[in-house]
């Protein structure tokens, strides 16, 4: 009755603003990595405290995500987005403000709170606004924020704090928010299902069960590593709590008439294997993001702008090629479009794998690069399929669970990240300690060659003292490095495992109206 609505303005215009209001939100959840040593130290908190920063701006971005199409059906999505631009508008304001670590951070939950709404309801608003056979094309300009904002934002934060301060980073998005704001106001309306659902009752249940689930496991993905995960006591009983919690959820979404978010979807197989895909996409890029400026400061030496600016290659490449990829949407078939995607993405990351402490910044340039084009070539056309078989009602809700699942996906990448890369180092470590003994050749001619030389400069006990000091410093590294090659290595394999459920999507035919004029 409903599928063939369409909006007042062009959908290119509604496209550009809501697309402003997406990229300010995408920014944020990783423009503040790089500036932790300067909030940190500004604010008197220890590393581990600062990253309650990061931590507090996602625990609140996923709580709000799966109650986004509830949210939009009682009061309307053009209110709920308009309220949730202004909060976080405001909310940044309040966090370049803030005078110490606390005001900080509730600062950031508020931010959170209106930014994760945000993204999944610009995403609803393209797609209706679309017809099936351009949603691709809306897809390619959805998918600059998703995936270009997240990439540019260390690169950004890093500038903007050499450059100013931290509180900066927050200041500016200010101009973006009023801007986006009078863009929403002027070009979005709620489509007649919307309106009829008013009056929708909220599920306290549902949402309780949700709030304790969400906090529990980011909390935990983001610390467990920190107290060697389930031999902390808090660990365990975090972790009966979260899945109990999900367990909870999942049953009562079922059971309850009018639940906060509608699973059934999943009965869909698109949905559900889109679902699987972007989780493991979100897993990789997130997972990437993290591990190549960390490889670059810890073990090259790089600043961190500098590092920043290595992951810059990538966001241009998913720019361009997003572009390209949409026009292809529609004309190729999905499948094989997100076959060469994940192909290209697996490349990229076997390319990453073969690192050593000899290689220059083009080393690491061009499999960026690679890897923005393989991310380009998997995000439009695997939002098109995923969302293929839905009616328009039902893409505010799905678009909140397909957003969710790319923000778990982030925050297990980043805690494999750092947990492989802690556990790897110590297990490489103890295989190469095991060369340092006498019988070992090569180990007793570098050693002999470093004692003699440091003898010409000290006495022999302090020259061999430090010729172990020395020697040890190389395996150190050389573990960390064989840490970081493995974890690429297996980021390629993930890509590469998950190319079979690509051939179980369902192919969609188009709606036997098409729009006119449409081909």
């Amino acid at each position: 009755m409903h599928e063939d609505w369409k909006p007042r303005h062009s959908p290119w215009l509604i496209a550009v603003g809501v697309m402003l209001a997406t990229f300010m939100e995408v920014l944020d959840t990783s423009i503040a990595n790089v500036a932790l040593p300067h909030i940190g130290g500004n604010l008197s908190a220890t590393a581990e405290e600062a990253t309650w920063v990061l931590t507090s701006y996602l625990v609140a971005n996923a709580i709000v995500l799966p109650t986004t199409g509830w949210l939009a059906n009682h009061f309307g999505r053009k209110r709920v987005f308009m309220s949730c631009i202004a909060l976080f508008t405001v909310s940044s304001a309040m966090c370049g403000l803030a005078w110490d670590l606390p005001a900080l951070i509730v600062a950031r939950i508020l931010q959170g709170l209106g930014g994760g709404a945000m993204v999944p309801i610009a995403q609803a608003i393209m797609l209706e606004s679309f017809p099936r056979q351009k949603r691709g094309a809306a897809m390619a300009i959805f998918a600059q924020g998703v995936v270009v904002a997240p990439i540019l934002g260390p690169t950004l934060g890093g500038w903007i704090t050499d450059s100013y301060s931290w509180h900066w980073i927050f200041y500016i998005n200010l101009p973006v928010g009023i801007f986006a704001m009078f863009m929403a106001q002027w070009l979005v309306e709620d489509p007649p299902y919307i309106k009829r659902n008013l009056k929708a009752t909220i599920d306290y249940v549902g949402f309780g069960l949700l709030v304790v689930w969400l906090a529990t496991l980011q909390i935990l993905l983001d610390k467990g590593q920190e107290a060697d995960w389930f031999s902390a006591d808090w660990v365990r009983w975090f972790t009966v709590v979260s899945v109990l919690a999900f367990i909870g959820f999942v049953w009562w979404e079922f059971t309850t008439d009018h639940p906060l978010v509608d699973l059934r979807v999943f009965k869909y197989r698109n949905f559900t294997l889109g679902l699987i895909l972007m989780l493991t996409l979100a897993g990789i890029l997130y997972g990437t993001t993290a591990q190549i400026p960390l490889f670059l400061q810890t073990l090259m030496g790089y600043p961190a702008l500098q590092s920043g600016y290595a992951l810059s290659p990538r966001g241009i490449a998913a720019f361009f090629t997003t572009f390209f990829v949409g026009r292809l949407v529609g004309k190729v078939r999905s499948k094989y479009l997100l076959c060469i995607g994940f192909s290209v993405l697996a490349t990229s990351s076997f390319m990453l794998s073969r690192l050593n402490l000899q290689v220059s910044q083009w080393n690491v340039i061009l499999p960026s690069l690679v890897n923005g084009v393989g991310i380009s070539f998997i995000f439009v056309p695997l939002t098109t399929i995923t969302m293929s078989q839905l009616g328009q009602q039902q893409l505010g809700n799905a678009t909140g669970l397909y957003n969710l699942t790319r923000n778990l996906g982030g925050s297990i990448g980043i805690a494999f990240v750092t947990t492989m890369l802690a556990r790897g180092s110590q297990a490489h470590q103890a295989y190469l300690v095991s060369h340092l003994t006498p019988a070992d050749r090569p180990f007793v001619e570098r050693f002999e060659a470093a004692r003699q030389m440091l003898a010409q400069h000290a006495d022999p006990v302090t020259a061999a003292r430090q010729a172990y000091a020395g020697i040890y410093s190389m395996l150190d590294q050389q573990a960390h490095l064989w840490a970081y090659v493995d974890n690429f290595f297996k980021f390629g394999l993930m890509a590469v495992c998950t190319m079979p459920l690509i051939l179980l999507f369902k192919r969609v035919s188009h709606p036997a109206k098409p729009a006119p004029g449409a081909r």
